[in-house]
């Protein structure tokens, strides 16, 4: 039996299936009482580390530098060998990082949890995880990585949105029919933004788009609270040291997740986590005026899913008296096979993301009971091999190469699979795609990257992230040679048969070998990877 392991951003969430049913897992503090998430947070002090529920233990104490959301790291860089966290005085490489907070996270389940005795007499656990739907390729591998180097055994890895599809069409079933197949996820989680459109037709969940913001998420809603408290208090946030400042957060997040619709007021006990550096004791936020702050947020994700939307059906929408007409009005066709939108997230219990969006879609909105879990349990759901789901999954960003031109005076881009390239379900092996050619240039000099899109003139855009960069000698006398120093250029009449061949596999990990066919020579390289 599968475990479905949700790793957020804030809170990391595990599910398991259990007859048809598809729990939480809940954790023991060492008070006796307990939590049904695994807090996503490290405490560092003289090069020893503590992670999840260890490092809560001792967030009181000031002599433990914490670090919360480092999950958002994976986002933030190209992570090749050298991504890295300074914590407790020195740097603490990311896969580090990460394999101890998953070993941590391994090590609770078989303690401090609720999971059935015989689950937790498992010689390894197995696993279906789940990564962003905009995940970059390098964030996906280190994240297999860092479980397996943990000691779970990883069946499967879905996009969050996805997997949160599983549990709508287990809990609405009956909103789906022959006319309305479609359910578009809307997943606002602590560190990121993703929606999905997907198409489900009985058991069989195929993935049509995907969109999404790669940093925006619970922790920015955190960060607007935090901005609202200084200003009320006359704090200036930059005389506060890092662990005071995660103090006032922390303070924030709790104080926004327990907002409800009739919420009026915010307050926030500044003496309680400041203590002496405290301006005035405690500050009141009006809710509407939190609100009214957050609203440019919340706009960010409808803006960003809007074309998951065209042809929506036209509902009642608010307009936006800045232009006449915002992101949330501007369906212009109607699109009639939607069963629902599904919200989940631990973001989306914000008060005013559920009102944007009934505002903007009407009743066809639906709100997961479990939003900080609907991943996890759909994870879950998809693990149940009594259920026999599919899932047909698409490759999230464009995946392409630059490569040398004009004798290495000028470069070339080659997209290798689209954004909205299929992947291959489990058991059928990886997709694959081919170039031959015969080398213009003695050296090959291969830049692989994601990115986003594309711009007028056909170049990358957006949320470009470098993956790995490959030589391959052309020439057979550089062969044996360092290859960083040799230049480029033209070679005198006709090259020698090149072959690249690219794979893709169900998790969305990419491979290429180059082939020298003249030579014999072939080289093979997991791209963003660290093999």
């Amino acid at each position: 039996m599968s475990l479905g392991i949700d790793f957020g951003t804030t809170h990391t969430v595990v599910a398991f299936a259990d007859r048809g049913n598809y729990p939480l897992v809940s954790f023991e503090l060492d008070s006796g009482e307990s939590l049904d998430t695994f807090p996503s947070v490290v405490a560092a002090r003289d090069g020893e580390l503590r992670f999840g529920l260890d490092a809560l233990a001792v967030a009181g104490d000031e002599r433990w530098s914490q670090a919360r959301s480092f999950k958002r790291l994976l986002a933030r860089q190209s992570l090749r060998a050298g991504g890295s966290l300074s914590l407790g005085g020195r740097e603490v490489a990311l896969p580090e990082l990460l394999t101890g907070f998953l070993a941590s996270l391994e090590r609770a389940l078989r303690t401090r949890s609720n999971l059935p005795a015989q689950l937790k007499k498992a010689a390894r656990f197995e696993a279906v995880v789940a990564s962003p739907a905009n995940a970059f390729c390098t964030q996906r591998f280190m994240t297999l990585e860092a479980f397996r180097g943990a000691g779970f055994t990883v069946r499967a890895m879905l996009n969050e949105p996805s997997a949160a599809g599983f549990e709508y069409a287990h809990r609405h079933a009956r909103t789906l029919t022959s006319k309305r197949e479609h359910v578009l996820v809307y997943d606002l989680g602590g560190g990121t933004f993703d929606a999905s459109l997907v198409l489900m037709t009985g058991v069989r969940h195929d993935v049509v788009q995907t969109a999404g913001l790669a940093e925006l998420g619970g922790d920015d809603f955190d960060d607007v609270l935090v901005q609202l408290v200084a200003r009320a208090a006359k704090l200036d946030l930059a005389t506060l040291t890092p662990w005071f400042r995660g103090r006032l957060t922390e303070a924030c997040r709790i104080a926004k997740e327990q907002l409800t619709p009739n919420t009026r007021r915010l307050t926030i006990d500044l003496e309680g986590c400041l203590g002496e550096r405290a301006p005035v004791a405690d500050v009141t936020v009006s809710a509407a005026d939190y609100a009214l702050a957050c609203q440019p947020l919340v706009d960010r994700t409808i803006a960003a899913m809007q074309p998951l939307l065209l042809r929506m059906p036209d509902e009642p929408s608010r307009a936006d008296s800045r232009d006449g007409e915002s992101p949330r009005s501007s369906r212009a066709e109607s699109r009639d096979d939607v069963a629902g939108i599904y919200v989940v997230g631990g973001g989306s219990e914000l008060p005013v993301v559920a009102r944007t969006l009934k505002e903007s879609f009407g009743r066809r909105v639906h709100r997961s009971p479990h939003p900080h879990g609907a991943v996890a349990i759909g994870l879950a759901i998809a693990s149940d091999q009594a259920l026999r789901f599919e899932l047909s999954d698409r490759f999230s960003r464009h995946f392409g190469v630059f490569r040398e031109a004009e004798g290495g005076r000028a470069a070339t881009y080659d997209t290798i699979f689209g954004r909205e390239t299929e992947l291959p379900r489990p058991g059928q092996g990886p997709l694959e795609v081919v170039r031959r050619y015969r080398a213009a240039h003695n050296l090959g000099h291969f830049r692989f990257f994601e990115c986003a899109g594309f711009d007028a003139r056909g170049y990358p855009q957006g949320d470009i992230a470098p993956m790995s960069t490959v030589r391959f000698p052309f020439e057979a006398a550089l062969r044996d040679q360092p290859l960083e120093a040799v230049a480029v250029r033209r070679l005198e009449g006709e090259g020698p048969r090149v072959t690249e061949r690219y794979t893709v596999d169900e998790q969305g990990l990419v491979e290429v070998s180059i082939t020298n066919e003249d030579a014999g020579f072939t080289t093979r390289h997991a791209l963003g990877g660290h093999r």
